[in-house]
């Protein structure tokens, strides 16, 4: 499954895994030593996640019911929590990401 950015038409991870069961959630990157620049995690459903217990920074993109960007949380390293209210799911990705990608607020994400 690929994670590609609407208004960009790029691929943002071409290797998407999906945890939308508690135990997924919970497990998330734990236990990892990196997260390979073409893939991403999605959380579903989700709204905040931690880094305790991290290995290495990521990219947190908050998405909306609607799909739609609704915060993004670059470079987040381990020990640290991020936070939308309004997210339905949560996009981790490889620090950097965001960036190199142009993913900006608004923008709809889509998996195919």
């Amino acid at each position: 499954m690929r994670l590609v950015n609407e208004r960009t038409n790029e691929t943002l991870a071409a290797d998407v895994e999906v945890a939308s069961t508690r135990r997924a959630r919970r497990a998330g990157l734990l236990g990892r030593d990196a997260l390979n620049s073409s893939c991403a995690l999605v959380l579903d459903p989700c709204w905040m996640i931690h880094t305790a217990f991290m290995r290495f920074p990521i990219d947190v993109v908050f998405v909306g019911r609607d799909g739609r960007v609704v915060r993004i949380a670059q470079a987040v390293h381990p020990w640290r929590a991020a936070a939308s209210m309004r997210a339905r799911r949560v996009i981790e990705l490889p620090a950097g990401t965001v960036s190199r990608h142009r993913v900006a607020i608004g923008d709809a994400l889509r998996l195919c």
